[in-house]
């Protein structure tokens, strides 16, 4: 009886020991990232890198401006387009599964998801940039708002799934219209899965440089207007580490600093908003 026991905890404590092994092993190469970009990136960072525009070629020093307001600016607009078409789209699959336009639709989605960012950036460019002839950061927002949609579609999908049917008739039965029920009722329970589906669309076009090559195009100047090309940190990383210039190479470690530490914030963000908007069902 001892040994039989001796040996389960023996065999338990191997699986264990095996388990923590393949954590560190999966968190090896995210740690080992954070700590490349963090020990390239500080050194690049001060006070102009924040509030000075890029310096010509062959003169040193210049910042980033530019290319953290386009990069806000982008995101914004492209966020202020996907969150209401993706919402929408979330609640009408929740409510009409087994019709044949869920089908289409949801296989729709799937299919944009699988797309290449890069292909997303050209057909943009057919749509928007080609009959305008005009490159721009309201072309840039729309392609990254296309690229936002799946998370955003499917993350309030299947969180709104899980709020119970229940809650929803209780509220009908009130003489609550159903659009009322389904924006006051329904969506505020299921919050947190969507404020992380929206977390998640960020985080994955944050760092997306093809599509904008395309759209945005970039610009060495600070520029709010949206109908005129516009800079964006993805795109600086990828100008100025391609360059011979070792200054440039400082400054593009500096943007990915930047542009990583925007990231982990917001996935910061989306906890704290997850423990405010948690609901017990």
């Amino acid at each position: 009886m001892r040994s039989s026991f001796a040996y389960r905890t023996a065999r338990n404590a191997v699986f264990k020991g095996i388990i923590i092994l393949l954590t560190l092993v999966t968190l090896f190469p995210l740690i080992a990232v954070l700590y490349h970009i963090f020990t390239e990136g500080i050194s690049a960072i001060n006070w102009s890198f924040f509030t000075h525009l890029p310096k010509p070629v062959g003169e040193t020093g210049g910042g980033v401006l530019n290319a953290i307001a386009g990069s806000l600016l982008i995101i914004l607009f492209a966020t202020l387009i996907a969150v209401p078409v993706g919402v929408a789209v979330g609640l009408y699959f929740r409510d009409n599964s087994k019709t044949k336009v869920y089908a289409v639709a949801h296989s729709a989605v799937d299919i944009l998801q699988g797309i290449p960012s890069i292909v997303i950036g050209i057909i943009i460019y057919l749509w928007l940039v080609k009959p305008t002839g005009q490159f721009s950061s309201i072309s840039g927002s729309v392609t990254l708002a296309f690229m936002m949609l799946p998370s955003i579609i499917k993350s309030t999908e299947e969180t709104l799934k899980l709020v119970p049917e229940s809650i929803k008739e209780a509220s009908l039965a009130l003489g609550v219209p159903h659009y009322k029920t389904m924006l006051r009722v329904i969506v505020p329970m299921g919050m947190s899965g969507i404020l992380n589906g929206i977390i998640l669309g960020i985080a994955r076009v944050a760092g997306e440089t093809a599509p904008l090559l395309f759209t945005a195009f970039g610009n060495p100047f600070l520029n709010f207007n949206i109908g005129k090309p516009m800079a964006s940190l993805p795109l600086i990383i990828f100008n100025y580490a391609i360059s011979p210039y070792d200054d440039w190479h400082k400054l593009a470690w500096g943007a990915s600093f930047i542009l990583v530490a925007i990231v982990l914030f917001l996935n910061i963000l989306t906890k704290l908003a997850e423990r405010k908007w948690k609901v017990q069902f």
